[in-house]
């Protein structure tokens, strides 16, 4: 089980509380009625899937139920960091160590 810190509870809580939703700071089209089918597929469907940081949406579903963002290491399962929606991107760089972070996949 890992533990997952929602932003604004302020608090660590069991993953079973949580729901993931898909890959965060996915910018939709401005004018969605003229991209092609492609461009549509493509913002749509397609996500990155890499081996290692990622930057996901949450949902608190089973506590306050508002969406954030985190950032997960996809090998290790460990969440570095949790923020809330509609907040920048954090500078990867200032993490901590992910050797060093609480809330790893046991």
């Amino acid at each position: 089980m890992f533990l997952i810190k929602c932003p604004y509870c302020n608090e660590e809580r069991s993953e079973l509380e949580f729901r993931a939703a898909g890959e965060a700071h996915i910018a939709r089209p401005t004018n969605i009625a003229e991209i092609s089918d492609q461009e549509f597929a493509d913002y749509f469907f397609f996500r990155d899937n890499p081996k290692g940081i990622i930057f996901e949406r949450w949902r608190h579903i089973h506590g306050c139920g508002r969406f954030f963002n985190a950032v997960r290491d996809t090998v290790s399962d460990r969440f570095l960091l949790s923020y809330k929606a509609g907040e920048p991107k954090p500078d990867l760089d200032a993490l901590p160590n992910p050797s060093e972070t609480k809330g790893a996949a046991e």
